[in-house]
């Protein structure tokens, strides 16, 4: 299998070419395009009890759908995100990445999807009470609004709300005040999240709340 994002980092879009036997698994209603010898079958997310799991809790579609190629020739099909903003691959060797609702693009076959409690300071923090986890070894492809950055935390870093979109299992996170409370009520950033390491973050340069608000 062959892919590409293209159209970083404001309109990013996966282009994948599967070869023969090849297959992709992708969130529902993120195909843009496929070639007519592409065969997709829709199957719960994570099996029947997970799926329903991570669209009640996770926020999360009930299905997945399944991208194959036919056995003669490649396939193309072309998925995106359902904002505008920015795409990246992280490749996983038998790891785990805990990802905030609606970063999950894709992946490949040998990882697999689960959900996991993220506390109330995930909550508090405008990142949701649940998570969805992915592990295994393959790719997994994120998608954000704005751009998507990468930052290795050794002790504690300071992110503003809704600006997480995925992270290494071994980062905690606990919500706070982004400075003393009259520098937190009137300086307009408030509540923040504390992370704290080691490990490795990914972080999104603009949020859909900030932009709603």
């Amino acid at each position: 299998m062959q892919t590409e994002i293209r159209h970083k980092p404001a309109f990013a879009t996966l282009f994948t070419t599967l070869e023969p036997g090849d297959s992709i698994i992708a969130e529902s209603d993120a195909m843009a395009s496929m070639t007519s010898n592409t065969s997709l079958k829709a199957k719960f997310n994570g099996g029947f009890l997970t799926g329903l799991l991570l669209k009640f809790l996770g926020a999360e579609s009930l299905f997945v759908n399944l991208f194959k190629s036919g056995n003669s020739e490649n396939a193309e099909v072309v998925l995106t995100s359902n904002t505008p903003g920015d795409m990246i691959a992280v490749e996983l060797n038998d790891s785990e990445l805990l990802l905030q609702p609606g970063a999950f693009i894709a992946c490949t076959v040998g990882l697999t999807l689960g959900i996991g409690w993220a506390g109330f300071a995930s909550w508090i923090g405008r990142e949701g009470l649940f998570r969805l986890k992915i592990k295994g070894t393959g790719t997994v492809w994120l998608g954000a609004y704005g751009s998507i950055y990468e930052k290795h935390i050794d002790d504690e870093y300071v992110v503003d709300t809704s600006h997480i979109v995925a992270y290494e299992p071994t980062i905690s996170l606990r919500a706070g005040l982004a400075g003393g409370i009259f520098s937190s009520l009137f300086s307009g950033e408030g509540l923040v999240s504390r992370l704290k390491g080691p490990g490795k973050v990914y972080l999104q340069s603009r949020s859909m709340s900030g932009l709603a608000s």
